[in-house]
């Protein structure tokens, strides 16, 4: 059997407990980590993961050639430390015991002994430090001094850990762990270090569980989509007012997505635009839906790694900031009407209720005009109503006169549609067109029609509009 005990510690911490201290502490309360997390981050090793007092252990008999054997797989783990300026401390030992031992001389500073087991110091082992006393009076200072005792009378005077223990450490009986499983979903709790009262403090807590979630989309292999962040309000009334037990905020992506910079910036902006009904005390971030997670693609081609934000991360971002109805993005429609072949909606929307990995290219803040798409006659910019020509001398007028350069393009369509209903999903009323090309003196080339007279929905002059401009 092959043993790895994991212990981290901040750079910062230069202290080092002395060696007949009763018992070390676990990680230390201010790593962003919590433990359910930093136990997330050992899975994606091996299957048996346990946390056994201060240390996480792993056993890695069964995986450690899948990762080039035991040194590499070490190196691997510094590599991959999941908590940024921490200092990872790690041993390995041929049972759970002898690692856990091992590791606390390393962070004594001391170097273990040939001989292990039975030259370890006794302080190393936790079910005999309540006993260090007795068994210092006794003549025993190591593991092999305990061992050699009467097993009889060692259970009666200490207890039957104590002899289980020892039997553990030379591998006489089975280890027994609670392993860590990964959960399905990620859901996490976090009680605030103090009363936060507005959206900036709520931020700096929520960093913690952002980097919870991102060890769990990474084990799972799974990018995130939609989140939701959830804070208990401190206060049951204020100013005379009831107050629910909860606020909350959602958070989606147009992608599925593993980075935490991004999810940040949106939760941000998200926050920014909430207003606390009272102090805030504990924080709890969940995911709403996942989906499996393919991985960045990579490509040698320079245009193809573009630096700076994704197109869609941008969307999301001006969406949060602006409102989602102020980010719109044209949905192609079954039409073949130029005002009816697209309509807009918020970007976002669209998104979600399509489930589409990408959005739109052609994207516009809210009030702008709309392209049109489809033939390459059609022009790059449409207006938003037709606008009707003035008529001299039996010729359509805008800017002056216009020269018919390419049409006529006849478009007979909308016959389906309700006239006098006129809706957005009835797409308007029935065309029947010829579409023209013509140059304005003035204007340059602009895209024009004529109401034919055999339209039903026509009177018995001919009308000439303008519907688009060339850029």
């Amino acid at each position: 059997m092959q043993w790895i005990a994991l212990r981290w510690l901040p750079e910062d911490d230069a202290a080092v407990p002395s060696s007949d201290s009763a018992a070390s502490v676990r990680p230390a309360p201010e790593l962003p980590l919590s433990l359910e997390a930093l136990g997330w981050w050992a899975l994606r090793y091996t299957p048996r993961v346990a946390w056994l007092d201060e240390a996480l252990v792993l056993e890695v008999s069964a995986c450690e050639r899948l990762w080039g054997g035991l040194q590499p797989l070490m190196r691997l783990m510094t590599a991959w430390n999941p908590v940024p300026g921490s200092r990872l401390q790690k041993v390995q030992g041929a049972t759970s015991l002898v690692a856990l031992a091992r590791l606390r001389l390393f962070a004594l500073g001391q170097q273990p002994p040939a001989d292990i087991p039975s030259a370890l110091p006794l302080h190393t082992l936790t079910a005999a430090r309540e006993h260090l006393d007795v068994l210092a009076r006794m003549g025993c200072r190591t593991w092999g001094d305990v061992a050699a005792l009467p097993r009889g009378g060692l259970s009666r005077r200490f207890g039957a850990a104590l002899r289980e223990a020892l039997d553990r450490a030379w591998g006489l009986r089975p280890e027994r762990h609670t392993w860590l499983t990964l959960p399905d979903a990620f859901a996490q709790k976090l009680e605030l270090p103090a009363l936060a009262e507005n959206a900036h403090e709520l931020m700096w807590s929520a960093n913690r569980l952002l980097a919870a979630l991102q060890v769990w989309l990474r084990v799972r292999q799974r990018g995130v989509l939609a989140l939701e962040l959830e804070w208990t309000l401190d206060l049951k009334r204020y100013n005379g007012v009831d107050l629910p037990p909860h606020q909350h905020i959602t958070v989606r992506t147009a992608e599925p997505t593993q980075d935490m910079a991004h999810l940040r910036r949106l939760m941000s902006e998200r926050l920014a635009l909430t207003k606390l009904a009272a102090p805030a005390s504990w924080l709890r971030l969940r995911s709403i839906e996942t989906t499996p997670w393919a991985g960045a693609s990579t490509s040698f081609l320079p245009e193809d790694n573009r630096k700076g934000d994704k197109l869609h991360e941008l969307v999301e971002r001006l969406s949060a900031r602006l409102g989602p109805r102020e980010v719109l993005v044209p949905v192609a429609q079954a039409d073949h009407r130029p005002e009816g072949m697209q309509r807009w909606q918020p970007a976002l929307r669209r998104a979600t209720a399509s489930g589409a990995c990408g959005l739109h290219p052609h994207l516009l803040p809210k009030g702008e005009g709309a392209g049109a798409q489809g033939d390459t006659l059609y022009p790059p910019w449409l207006l938003r109503e037709p606008l009707r020509l003035d008529m001299r001398d039996g010729h359509p007028w805008y800017h002056g006169r216009l020269r018919s350069l390419v049409g006529p393009q006849r478009l007979e369509a909308g016959w389906w549609s309700d006239s006098g209903r006129g809706g957005d999903d009835e797409g308007g009323h029935p065309a029947v067109r010829d579409y023209y090309v013509a140059e304005s003196p003035e204007a340059g080339l602009v895209w024009i029609f004529r109401e034919r007279p055999s339209g039903c929905f026509t009177s018995g002059e001919v009308r000439w509009f303008l519907q688009g401009l060339y850029a």
